[in-house]
């Protein structure tokens, strides 16, 4: 294991059941630490199901996942995370602010907490808050979070995943329920995390790939990685399996002003 590698698959495959077709097969990657990638491809090709093998939320059938140079369960703390969707009983009590001070669990929670409910520091609610502040809803943090609308959820997780302050930055389809301006606004995001977070985040907007990420990994029951300046149309048809797929890209300056579809029919 070299020391400048954050993520490691070796010939990795997993299925969910004895008989049931593979969801990924003979997977071999290797991400170095610091380094941003896109993760695209077809709906069930298998990029959640990578995405949870590299979290060790799912085990591989064959082969090995190393995570930070050992097993995910022992590093995944380094990591902030936020779900596709959220699994929540939208009818329990839960403030904004509590959400998302929960991304300080492995990070930041300290002697003091006790049963169900932590006693968090003043100092992990203030990231909390700056978490929320960078996503545009700070005004939001005394709202309860089932009363929120589907794209103010998802912001509110992706805060929870930054509120961690992680060394990885994974993000499962972030994009799905945000409208066109608030997609600019999180790109941009993206962009100031780069310097000092790595970023490894499942999307359909290929579009912006170039403008944010240093590689792409292209998932379809296999993966190959490239770096993002030989992800080209022709690429991306024969990922899909659709000869009539082209690749659009859109300034990110445009976003507010354009329907953000990147990957067309």
């Amino acid at each position: 294991m070299r020391l400048e590698e954050m993520i490691r698959l070796e010939n990795v495959s997993f299925s969910y059941g004895v008989d049931v077709e593979p969801a990924l097969r003979d997977v071999s990657l290797s991400l170095p630490r610091g380094a941003s990638a896109a993760i695209i491809g077809p709906n069930g090709g298998g990029k959640s199901t990578l995405m949870k093998l590299i979290l060790g939320m799912l085990s591989p059938t064959v082969g090995t996942v190393e995570l930070f140079g050992d097993a995910p369960e022992k590093t995944r703390y380094r990591v902030g995370y936020a779900p596709q969707q959220a699994r929540v009983d939208f009818h329990f009590p839960i403030t904004v602010l509590d959400v998302t001070l929960a991304g300080r669990f492995g990070a930041g929670r300290r002697a003091g907490s006790s049963g169900f409910f932590p006693r968090f520091r003043q100092a992990d609610k203030e990231i909390a808050l700056d978490a929320l502040e960078r996503m545009g809803i700070a005004d939001l943090r005394r709202r309860s979070f089932g009363d929120l609308s589907g794209g103010q959820r998802q912001r509110v997780l992706i805060a929870r995943a930054l509120c961690a302050e992680p060394e990885l930055l994974v993000l499962d389809e972030p994009t799905n329920n945000l409208d066109p301006a608030s997609m600019n606004q999180f790109y941009e995001l993206l962009k100031s995390l780069g310097a000092k977070t790595a970023i490894l985040m499942a999307t359909h907007d290929v579009g912006v790939v170039p403008d944010v990420f240093q590689s792409v990994v292209c998932v379809n029951q296999t993966a190959v990685t490239h770096p993002t300046a030989n992800l080209t149309g022709e690429l991306v048809r024969d990922l899909y399996h659709n000869p009539d797929m082209r690749l659009v890209r859109h300034d990110l300056h445009c976003c507010s002003e354009c329907e953000h579809t990147h990957v067309e029919h």
